[in-house]
């Protein structure tokens, strides 16, 4: 009896473990490395739920909470926030084929489907509904997971992120894929009129448009709705101009928040950013 008590105090522990509306620190070994990850997965958050990642900025390590934790708490979604690996400058990062990440052998895209895959079962959650955003390196790892061959990430949501000028030039997107982008024009780490010449030093991008124009074209989305909103900073006299590409045959949107004057951010002064990009994830749950 006494042995069936402890188990079942551990089996409790476990699911209460599993349910907590804290973050749980995770891992998993991936490619011969272990790879770190915060999960969080609020009270009430139902089985199959959607599951968004969240993937840091160069040189910034995950965080357990970041731009979408008030709007997984609100829509009862998992938030997975993966640690990059340290690239040859010793930086927690995303292998997005920077000119200082020669040599580096990690495909990051068969990393986060396997760590998917890995959070999907243990956690209880959605093999279907999953997404991904990120933060500028992180941005740019949604670019190159749009252009990949990979069926686990519906819907990709970018925040002062680029599209790097050899993604462009080299690879094709497989399929059409819904893509919302944020992105200030003042920015001035991520330049919104790109650096094909790699002025920056982090190698050569393209125009946030044209970048963004790629999306409208292979989605063959026929309509564009433009609308401009106050900044919630109100004393800041930035503005954000919402541009939605809709209609076409494939159901895929594309969406870009120009936020004139913006910064390298995630602008949560000007909008309610995780907010924003769950109303696009949530088009494309089933």
């Amino acid at each position: 009896m006494k042995k069936i008590l402890l188990a079942l105090a551990a089996l409790a522990m476990t699911a209460s473990h599993m349910e907590s509306a804290e973050p749980v620190l995770d891992s998993l070994k991936i490619q011969g490395q272990t790879r770190r990850f915060w999960l969080y997965k609020p009270d009430g958050t139902p089985q199959d739920a959607p599951l968004v990642f969240v993937l840091h900025g160069y040189g910034n390590p995950g965080h357990k909470e970041n731009w979408m934790s008030r709007a997984a708490e609100k829509h009862k979604f998992a938030v997975c926030i993966p640690h990059g690996w340290k690239d040859p400058k010793g930086k927690p990062s995303w292998n997005v084929g920077y000119p200082f990440q020669e040599g580096w052998h990690v495909d990051e895209v068969a990393g986060m489907e396997r760590l998917a895959r890995y959070v999907q079962k243990k956690y209880g959650l959605s093999r279907r509904n999953t997404f991904m955003t990120g933060m500028s390196n992180g941005g740019e790892m949604c670019y190159l997971t749009a252009y990949s061959k990979q069926k686990t990430f519906r819907a990709v949501a970018p925040v002062s992120g680029l599209t790097m000028e050899w993604i462009y030039r080299t690879m094709e997107a497989p399929r059409p894929m819904p893509l919302f982008e944020i992105h200030g024009t003042a920015d001035h780490v991520s330049e919104w009129n790109g650096d094909l010449e790699d002025k920056g030093g982090w190698g050569a991008y393209m125009p946030v448009p044209l970048a963004i124009g790629y999306w409208v074209a292979k989605n063959r989305n026929e309509q564009e709705q433009v609308e401009r909103i106050a900044s919630r900073d109100t004393e800041s006299g930035r503005s954000v101009i919402k541009h939605k590409y809709t209609g076409g045959p494939t159901g895929c949107e594309v969406w870009l928040y120009e936020v004139t004057g913006g910064s390298h951010s995630w602008f949560e002064e000007d909008i309610d950013t995780g907010e924003e990009i769950w109303s696009f994830f949530s088009k494309y749950l089933e």
